[in-house]
């Protein structure tokens, strides 16, 4: 692991008057590029070949308009580790923004051993997204108190063979997310409501070369939380010590939504042939009733406790709780799912009132980063030695 010793003294070279905020060119490098313009800073966005012309032709900064700087254009993301890369954005003063775009092309080896940027955020944390390693986003909300899905260590993963169960070992429904065989970076969702379902489906899943049986020992089973889809957008300033709810918002998945579109004859005979890929597409505004801000806040600051306690110094900037709604009894209460330590991709946030309800207006999460390191760097340049701006880098 890249020490913060490292870190801070590549920070220190820097021109803190001449700051770029840097992004991978995917998942929502426009917001930050955004949010970055609006606050004096230059962007730069590193790209892949093939896929650089949103960022390097279509929002590139020209004539008062667009919000990109910079490129850098890549054969593949995962050479913006290449030394050559690296010294020009230590060169152009850089501040990176993780995303999860950036966890999967360019892996969390190269993030934590070779990527030697300032990162907004927490690196340590990244890794914890998933699910397989140590002291894992589970691991989180089980020593936080944040309710979570039963999971299943199902042992016996592999649907060919005939084992033999004193009890069901699959007592409800249950969502299983496994990767993709092709884009592995994406998974496939599957359902079943008992053991002998989850072998039909895994070994059809299988035959239309859909899933591996490698991918199913990795794979998340966990109980299906059948209550309204929330994610809940945070941002937490180390400047200021305090935790904000810049936003909410729900996913639009492919096909999913296509399919709830249908009627229930349509929508059988649809999954009978096809099946849910639920493949997340974009993201729609919502918001919550106030009666549960709260309980929302609440989750919010036992995610940001237990962070502090077991990756000190804790989360950094920009995280998303993804929960579930239900009903209860006794009361409505949210259960987490799925929980983003980084940007977490939704630049519709701003587009929900509550950032406004703290601010002048409404603000993006891109906005949101850069008015923090904006923060920091005037507060250290007010009162030298206070070192905010090593407070919220990695």
């Amino acid at each position: 692991m890249i020490k913060k010793q490292e870190i801070d003294e590549i920070l220190e070279k820097y021109d803190k008057s001449n700051i770029t905020i840097g992004i991978l060119g995917s998942h929502s490098a426009l917001d930050i590029c955004s949010g970055a313009k609006k606050h004096g800073f230059k962007t730069l966005v590193v790209c892949q070949k093939g896929r650089e012309k949103t960022y390097d032709k279509y929002f590139k900064s020209r004539e008062g308009k667009g919000v990109v700087d910079e490129t850098i254009i890549l054969n593949k993301f995962s050479e913006i580790t290449n030394p050559e890369v690296i010294e020009r954005m230590q060169n152009k003063n850089t501040i990176f923004l993780p995303h999860r775009s950036f966890e999967v092309y360019v892996g969390f080896e190269k993030i934590e051993n070779e990527f030697k940027v300032p990162l907004f955020g927490s690196r340590s944390m990244l890794r914890a997204e998933e699910r397989y390693v140590e002291n894992n986003q589970y691991d989180l909300m089980e020593k936080g108190g944040i309710p979570y899905p039963k999971t299943y260590d199902l042992i016996h993963r592999d649907p060919y063979q005939n084992w033999q169960f004193e009890t069901e070992p699959i007592d409800r429904l249950v969502i299983v997310k496994v990767a993709e065989a092709e884009r592995t970076y994406e998974r496939a969702f599957f359902f079943a409501s008992s053991y002998a379902e989850y072998k039909d489906k895994s070994r059809e899943m299988i035959k239309e070369g859909k899933i591996t049986k490698e991918a199913l020992k990795e794979a998340v089973i966990e109980e299906f939380i059948d209550g309204a889809q929330f994610n809940l957008n945070f941002f937490y300033s180390p400047v200021n010590d305090e935790l904000e709810l810049l936003g909410t918002d729900t996913r639009r998945q492919t096909n999913l939504d296509g399919i709830l579109r249908l009627p229930a004859p349509q929508q059988k005979e649809l999954l009978e042939y096809k099946g849910i890929q639920a493949i997340e597409a974009g993201h729609i505004a919502c918001t919550i009733k106030e009666s549960l801000l709260e309980q929302v806040f609440e989750l919010g600051e036992k995610f940001v406790k237990i962070a502090k306690q077991e990756y000190p110094p804790g989360i950094i900037g920009p995280f998303a709780l993804q929960c579930a709604l239900t009903p209860g009894p006794p009361k409505e209460k949210f259960v987490c799912f799925d929980i983003s330590m980084r940007v977490q991709g939704s630049p519709g946030t701003k587009f929900t009132p509550y950032s406004g309800y703290l601010y002048k207006d409404t603000m993006s999460v891109g906005e949101r980063v850069a008015l923090e390191i904006k923060n920091a760097i005037e507060k250290d340049k007010n009162a030298p030695g206070k070192n905010c701006l090593e407070k919220i880098v990695t």
